[in-house]
Parts: structure tokens; sequence; C-alpha cells
């Protein structure tokens, strides 16, 4: 993760995990970073303020973990400003992937992935508490690929069947259903899309249709056997995204699904 200021700036970055750097043209250039290391660059206005910067990661993430490219330089800092960095250092860090915490003067921003949207919330939260409302925030944590593996590798590349030009699950769709409920119970709250999908045969306005019943019965069934309903949404997307030709018979089976997405 990274951490990075002609206004003082800072910017972390970690490798693996969360890190720091701050980048500024009169900053040196930030060598390749390590597995496992975290990188501080940018421009601060004296030693003292770079040495607290470097205390304060080196006690978050370890002394041998920290790299240090941070110059010093004639910048102009907010009022208390190292004490709202010392603040927004912190061990909710370690928590980010591939990360990067950029402070410039008094615009943070943060980015990497998360394991899970409750995290993402509560680190964001956590950052815009620790700062008073003069500091804009930009959060731009993301969930881990992780997440929405969990419900491709449930589905299986299967498909949700229903009764042929209808929106009424069959057995074999309900048992796909079932499954999905449980990989969905164990991503605590997250929104999740699910898009209907048809092969071209018809009339594209009809596939629509059908397409936007069949994912509502969906979202009507995993509602009914505990997932939230207002953490689903429905949408029919007809045939206008298709993953096989439709030429063929078996294509036109795989373009008639059902997907499910992770909602960002």
């Amino acid at each position: 993760m990274r951490f990075f200021t002609q206004r003082a700036l800072l910017a972390f970055f970690v490798t693996c995990h969360a890190g720091i750097a701050a980048a500024q043209n009169t900053a040196p250039a930030p060598a390749a970073a390590q597995p496992g290391q975290v990188t501080a660059s940018g421009t601060v206005p004296d030693e003292a303020t770079k040495a607290a910067v470097l205390a304060k990661l080196r006690e978050v993430y370890g002394a041998d973990r920290v790299v240090d490219q941070i110059a010093i330089g004639p910048v102009a800092m907010p009022a208390n400003w190292n004490g709202y960095v010392q603040k927004l250092i912190t061990p909710d860090l370690r928590q980010i992937s591939r990360g990067q915490l950029k402070i410039d003067g008094s615009n943070v921003s943060l980015r990497g992935e998360v394991a899970n949207e409750a995290l993402r919330q509560r680190i964001a939260s956590n950052v815009a508490t620790n700062l008073n409302p003069t500091y804009t925030v930009n959060n731009g944590l993301r969930v881990s690929a992780a997440e929405q593996a969990l419900l491709d590798n449930t589905l299986a590349n299967r498909t949700v069947e229903f009764d042929s030009g209808k929106a009424t699950l069959t057995p074999t769709g309900r048992a796909i259903l079932d499954e999905m409920v449980a990989a969905m119970l164990k991503l605590k709250g997250r929104r999740i899309e699910i898009i209907g999908h048809t092969d071209s045969a018809g009339l594209r306005a009809s596939n629509v249709s059908l397409s936007q019943a069949r994912a509502a019965t969906v979202k009507a069934y995993l509602a009914a056997h505990g997932i939230a309903e207002e953490n689903l949404s429905a949408s029919g997307q007809g045939p206008d995204r298709p993953i096989a030709s439709n030429d063929t018979a078996e294509g036109r089976a795989r373009n008639r699904r059902i997907e499910f997405r992770l909602a960002q």
C-alpha cells in the first residue's frame, strides 16, 4: 500500500497488504517494492513530521517492512496535519490488499481490496471519523474478487432451469437455488444483482419480459429462503448479452441463464 503532497503529501503502498507512499515531483523515485513491504513516499516539511510518520508505520507494520522514500521540502500543511496523519495510520490498513492511502493536504483517498462489504464500510467510516469536516475522503476500497468467486463457484456454470417459455422454476432449478442460498448467507448482507438472460429466439420484447420475470422469480425464492429482500435486485437483459452462439441448440441453452453479481 502507499502513503503520498506543493501541499504536504504522503502515500503508502503495500505490495500484498496496505502500505504508504507520498508522491510529488520533488520526492525520490520509488524503488520496486518487495512482497509484503510498505513503501512511504512524498514530501513533508520537516524531519520531525517524517520521523513521526515512519514511527507510526513501523508500529503498525513492523520496522523491517517499511521502506522510507519520504522527502523533505518547502510544502504547506493544514492545521494539525501531522496529528490527523497519525490517526489515519491504524491497524485497519493491514486489512487492505494491494492498497494505497494518499493524503494530499486535506484530501484523503483510499484504494485497495478488502475481504467484505462490512469491512469496507467500517474502514471508510473510521477514516472519516478521525478527520475534521474540512477534509475530503475518497473511498476507493473494493471488495475482493473472492466473494464473487464464491457465487460463481457455487453456480459452477450450471443453468437455473425454468419450465419452457415460463418463469416457473423446475425442481432442478430450485435445487441449485438452495445451494446459492447457502453461499449467499456467507456473504453477510452483501447486495446481489440477479440478472436474467434468454436466447434470441422469438421477439426481443417478449424475451426481455421473460428474463425479467425469471429474475424476479429467483429473487422471490431467495427472499423466501432467508436472504434479505432489500439486498437483492432483479433485472432482465433478454437476448442482449449472449455467452454462446444462438445458431445451435447448445448455444441457445447456455444463453438461457440466471447470473448472480455482487453489487459494488
